[in-house]
């Protein structure tokens, strides 16, 4: 099954692409990530219109829901543009208030989870005091940029979430496989914290599904431009007096690449609109999107790799960008075999691991 997008969607899509393209070639992207300038492409979507996409009008979205997220997701992988703010967004929105949301939406305020990024989306709540935190968590996307995080915590009152102003936590830049991406160490130590709201699954399980499709997407994204990297080059290289792309061995690595990339397609766009129409299965078919599409994604990445032959390895070739993507997505929020366990739990209806 081909899974169809509306008019409207492609329309979206189409012209996302085109923006990027004009706004963020990959020479741009270059510059960012040699710079470590993780704010610019952020605030060129809130400039123009792009960042609202997905979230409800009432909260100054511009309308859309899951499945125009992972359409975003999915071209920022195929530009390998530096994301993390926007998917850090996207994570936390589920647990904000209305009006933190339309804060968030306008560029007024950053909010990030803080919640590890190098694995699946667990319930791992911090220490609270009275009215101060205390504890660590490695690897946040998007603390870097943030202005306030949303954390889990445990005390006297029970599971919730607090606010902590990032100005009160200490932060250690990580260093990502892909350059693109950026996280952190972030460290509470007595910080003060406030808006305590009272853990609800329901939230916490949409942020999980979110993780999951959004970097299934991306993931998507980057095997979409792979593959037209890796049939270009194909048509460019001659070895023994003809182009490579006449070779047996390297059609048939094409055609893999082009099978993995159509099943991902109809996997993680059907998993965002899963989310959207409420299905009660939505959270194990997103968990099929994030474990199946990342894993063939990144063996598309070593197919590729391979097609370019030496070239593909230096770093004056684009390829790089995109492999190295589609290698951090692979384990991002999770490796596959995390969410296949979090699948089979769902269907033998048994509690998933915590790890």
């Amino acid at each position: 099954m081909h899974w169809e997008l509306s008019d409207e969607q492609e329309l979206f899509a189409s012209s996302l692409r085109e923006w990027i393209s004009a706004k963020f070639p990959t020479d741009t992207v270059r510059e960012l990530q040699a710079t470590g300038d993780s704010s610019r492409f952020a605030d060129a979507l809130i400039g123009e219109g792009w960042w609202g996409v997905g979230y409800p009008e009432e909260a100054g979205g511009q309308g859309g829901g899951v499945l125009e997220l992972a359409l975003a997701a999915r071209e920022f992988g195929r530009a390998a543009v530096p994301d993390s703010r926007w998917l850090a967004a996207a994570l936390v929105a589920p647990l904000l208030g209305d009006q933190e949301l339309a804060a968030q939406l306008a560029g007024d305020q950053k909010f990030a989870l803080a919640l590890r990024a190098d694995r699946a989306p667990t319930w791992a709540p911090l220490t609270i005091d009275g009215a101060t935190v205390s504890g660590t968590v490695t690897h946040v996307l998007g603390a870097v940029d943030a202005d306030v995080f949303v954390v889990p915590v445990e005390g006297a009152d029970g599971p919730g979430w607090v606010r902590v102003a990032a100005s009160a936590a200490s932060l250690s830049a990580t260093n990502l496989l892909d350059r693109s991406r950026a996280a952190a160490t972030v460290e509470f130590s007595g910080a003060a914290a406030d808006g305590f709201v009272a853990h609800d699954d329901g939230p916490f399980s949409r942020t999980s599904a979110l993780a999951a499709i959004l970097v299934a997407a991306d993931a998507l994204g980057t095997a979409e431009r792979m593959l037209e990297l890796a049939v270009d080059y194909s048509k460019q290289r001659k070895q023994f007096g003809q182009f490579i792309g006449a070779f047996q061995a390297v059609k048939h690595a094409a055609a893999q690449m082009l099978v993995a990339v159509e099943s991902s397609y109809s996997i993680a766009l059907y998993a965002a609109a899963a989310v959207d129409a409420g299905l009660p299965d939505a959270d194990t078919i997103a968990a099929v999107a994030k474990a199946q599409v990342t894993k063939v994604v990144a063996d598309v990445a070593e197919s590729s790799l391979t097609v370019h032959g030496a070239i593909g390895y230096t770093w004056e070739h684009d390829l790089h960008l995109f492999y190295k993507r589609a290698k951090l997505d692979r384990t991002l929020y999770g490796a596959p075999g995390t969410w296949n366990e979090r699948i089979a739990a769902s269907l033998l209806d048994e509690p998933a691991a915590t790890t």
